[in-house]
């Protein structure tokens, strides 16, 4: 059973998790130091539990905690090499492993378990580090707290600033905590609950003599022409500029998008100190390992025409990759590892917005809300005093450490889709569904588009949340619904790479029963309707330049004349030409358009149990519960055709193999020898 020392530390620091005024995601650590019974010997052992490399505080479950041995951990102090090389000890701590498994021990390790304290905070509070980037932030500290907390100068996280610490508390005794310069705050205690009440003091009085104490405009004036759009103009601008930004983002690598306009940033991004305070940079290592060392910001008013403003941005993008490639040629040393990229993580927009970029989308999320903390914490520091960075040098030597590079290393082999978003009409049922969940599964983030609402939002939440997919209602039929649609995608994710028009409907008739309304419903859906949404993709596409692909999932009646099924068989043969037409004009982008041609997909068809099934088995003089095995005995193969078929087609087409094929069809049907491609 887990140790009661287990169950409180993982208590408390799930309650200091939750709330993103005591600690940033992933930010932090924390640690419980008891006697536990050694499995080999039966005596007692003192040990100690801190969370691991990478583990965030809200979600730590006990995997997440690496478990070291005290007296081993308390030894490498007389080993210690001294701090230029201290990196070394990181590997140590392995060497003070009890038991197996458990998580990798962070670099902060030695903070908590050379504090002569049994339990341990380290948090990165923004009322806290606002206080810690203070100008004159030591003397702030004595002022607000007296001797309860004093100030550690900064120090890069590691060996020796854990001995500062314990050196600190020792000659401290009536100390609770510290405020380590430019990086956060540490606190103690004897017991779980008492470290807890010492970690949200520190938090809540810096947080009240900021509030108190702090100047009303910290941020200076507001500019005029900086002011925010009221939300329907800015959420407009933003959806146009965000493939552009996007696009300029994945220079050296493609990036998933976040766009953030929350009252903080467009404050900030009004007011008259942003220019100088967004050249600072942030400080507290979390914050600038996720943000990068500065942000681009677009210095124009918000009300300069959209094309103005984008070859500006094209243009400070240049600058920024010239400036980021010099700060790297700066300090970079024979051992520092290779540079990274040189593209902004952070794109500000005065009366728009922030644009944040990462890997996935929880990375572009949680990127920009690491600058939301710093925004914070320039607001504390200037409001009391003025903002004061770590230097830039301190900076690089943490973007560019090698335990850091180490830690990227480790990261697991992206899926085969990952930073790809993938756009998926009639995503909510059926064939949508299947290939929204391999898109999915596959790494691409997915927007489920759907006429029914319900439908889209049960799969969107299926395939894992926000931070992988999302619905969208949209009618393919209404061009300012598609429009609405792809805005909501490109706000979603940045952008827009892959593109599948499922969405459809089928009525089967004779030609003399089929009406006009007929015809034109199957033909709004699937002609025009793929139509639509192809033409604002591709507008999507361009604009981000980095090529794509549109797939029709079409039909093998595009190019077979199965009875009674003229207007459906009309419209797949509309949708199949399409790709053609498209794969000529937009392969000048890089953009490929396939299709792929199913047959008789009726198990789990929305098509299919909405009546085109009964239509087709009574043409077909079978019952509908056999329809599906009546189509499989028609084919070459003998096999039935289902959903996740159709999925696997589209994967193939899009995953990276086929890069050179464009204007393709793909017959998905077991094989119907009169479908065959000719």
């Amino acid at each position: 059973m887990t140790h009661p020392a287990v169950q409180a530390l993982l208590a408390r620091s799930n309650r200091l998790g939750a709330d993103p005024r005591n600690t940033n995601y992933a930010g932090g650590n924390t640690s419980a130091k008891d006697t536990a019974e050694d499995p080999v010997t039966a005596r007692p052992v003192d040990l100690m539990w801190v969370k691991g490399s990478g583990g965030d505080l809200g979600t730590l479950t006990e995997p997440g905690l690496a478990v070291l041995r005290l007296d081993r951990l308390r030894a490498l102090v007389d080993v210690y090499p001294g701090v230029e090389r201290e990196d070394e000890m990181v590997a140590a701590f392995d060497f003070c492993a009890h038991g197996r498994g458990g998580a990798a021990p962070s670099i902060d390790t030695a903070m908590h378990g050379l504090v002569e304290a049994d339990h341990v905070d380290h948090l990165h509070p923004d009322s806290g580090i606002a206080i810690a980037t203070a100008a004159d932030g030591e003397a702030l500290t004595k002022e607000i707290f007296g001797d309860r907390v004093v100030w550690v100068p900064w120090r890069r996280p590691g060996f020796q600033l854990g001995l500062d610490i314990a050196a600190v508390k020792r000659a401290n005794p009536q100390a609770v905590g510290v405020i380590l310069g430019g990086h956060g705050i540490t606190a103690w205690g004897a017991t779980s609950e008492e470290c807890e009440a010492n970690s949200l003091d520190i938090i809540s009085t810096a947080a009240r003599y900021l509030t108190e104490r702090g100047s009303a405009e910290p941020f200076g004036a507001v500019r005029a022409g900086y002011e925010p759009l009221p939300e329907a103009e800015r959420r407009a601008r933003a959806a146009a500029l965000a493939p552009v930004v996007r696009g300029l983002a994945s220079t050296d690598r493609r990036q998933v998008g976040h766009f953030t306009d929350s009252d903080a940033v467009l404050e900030f991004l009004a007011r008259e100190k942003l220019p100088a305070l967004a050249a600072l940079g942030t400080s507290c290592p979390d914050h600038f390992l996720r943000t990068k060392v500065r942000p681009l910001v677009l210095d124009l008013p918000v009300t300069t025409p959209l094309d103005e403003a984008i070859a500006r941005l094209r243009e400070l993008h240049a600058a920024y990759r010239e400036d980021y490639r010099a700060y790297y040629e700066r300090h970079a040393t024979r051992d520092s590892p290779a540079m990274r990229g040189t593209d902004p993580a952070i794109v500000l927009v005065p009366g728009v917005g922030m644009f944040s970029f990462g890997a996935n989308k929880q990375t572009a999320r949680v990127a920009g809300e690491f600058y939301v903390n710093a925004i914070n914490v320039m607001r504390g520091a200037e409001a009391v005093s003025s903002y004061a960075p770590i230097d830039e040098s301190e900076k690089f030597r943490i973007e560019y450490w090698a335990l850091e590079e180490a830690k990227l290393q480790r990261m697991p082999t992206p899926k085969p889709l990952a930073t790809r978003v993938a756009f998926v009409t009639g995503g909510g049922s059926g064939i949508g569904r299947a290939i929204a969940q391999r898109l999915a599964a596959e790494g691409a983030c997915v927007v489920v588009a759907d006429r029914d609402a319900e439908a889209a939002s049960t799969v969107a939440t299926e395939l894992g949340g926000t931070d992988v997919a999302v619905a969208v209602t949209v009618d393919v039929t209404d061009e300012a619904a598609v429009s609405v649609a792809l805005k909501a995608a490109v706000l979603a994710f940045g952008g827009v790479d892959l593109v599948v028009n499922n969405a459809g409907l089928s009525v089967s008739k004779p030609l003399l029963e089929t009406t006009s309304g007929d015809w034109d419903k199957q033909h709004g859906v699937m002609a025009r309707g793929s139509f639509l949404v192809s033409r604002e993709a591709a507008r999507v596409l361009i604009a981000q330049g980095m090529g794509g692909d549109i797939v029709y999932i079409a039909s093998k009646n595009a190019v077979f004349a199965g009875p009674n099924n003229v207007a459906y068989g009309a419209a797949k043969a509309d949708q199949a030409h399409q790709v053609r037409l498209l794969a000529v004009e937009l392969g000048a982008f890089g953009v490929r358009v396939n299709g792929i041609n199913p047959d008789g997909v009726v198990r789990g068809s929305g098509i299919f149990s909405g009546g085109w099934g009964a239509q087709r088995a009574a043409v077909y003089g079978v019952p509908e519960s056999e329809l599906g095995a009546y189509y499989a005995q028609r084919t070459i193969l003998k096999k039935e055709v289902l959903p996740e078929h159709v999925a696997n087609a589209v994967f193939a087409l899009t995953a990276g193999d086929l890069s050179h094929t464009t204007g393709l069809h793909v017959p998905v049907d077991a094989g119907v020898a009169a479908a065959f491609l000719r």
